[in-house]
């Protein structure tokens, strides 16, 4: 049996560790989620994006627990192309203006239904992925239309370790967080 666990961020529906034990795929946003949402290019007007670290290691866990790991942004970038090869992420696709059929093709590639969809958003471009969500999320910041329709509005702001919060909450109410914290301790985790 599950303990009952904490999370720093509200949770806005009753049976929140029973969606978050179901996740098989953790689908987010990159600008506001991933980044903090600035915009900032190179002298040659090259986008540069600044990711949390916390946020790398959250997401290399859910893929040793096994959970499938995927971003859908309107954008396109090469650093987000790296990050996502960085971190071993099943899927990246950039350059999705209507992300509800992008997510939908996820969820068919990956062969999971909706209630095993984890899915972080911050605007409102995000909406068709999050209602579709079995656990939908957002950072601190995300915009008023989005913060009012999610199961789970993080304690962390995008960018300061929203990604890594989701992550934990995911395997913690799995009864995994424990195990690989111990492996960490004892040197055992590679």
């Amino acid at each position: 049996m599950f303990e009952k666990i904490s999370f720093p961020g509200e949770a806005r529906v009753a049976d929140l560790e029973e969606r978050a034990r179901r996740v098989s795929l953790l689908v987010m946003d990159v600008d506001g989620v991933l980044t903090a949402g600035g915009m900032f290019t190179d002298s040659d007007g090259v986008p540069v994006k600044i990711f949390d670290v916390k946020d790398g290691l959250g997401l290399y866990l859910l893929g040793r627990a096994g959970i499938k790991r995927a971003i859908v942004t309107g954008k396109s970038s090469r650093a987000v192309e790296r990050r996502a090869e960085e971190l071993g992420l099943e899927h990246c696709l950039q350059g999705a203006l209507d992300k509800g059929p992008a997510v939908r093709e996820l969820l068919r590639a990956s062969d999971c239904a909706e209630d095993g969809l984890c899915y972080i958003g911050d605007d409102l471009n995000d909406l068709p992925g999050l209602v579709i969500a079995g656990l939908a999320c957002c950072p601190a910041d995300a915009a008023p239309d989005v913060r009012g329709r999610v199961h789970y509005v993080c304690a962390a702001k995008g960018g300061r370790g929203a990604v890594r919060e989701v992550c934990e909450l995911i395997l913690r109410a799995r009864g995994e967080w424990d195990a690989m914290v111990n492996q960490w301790i004892m040197g055992e985790f590679k």
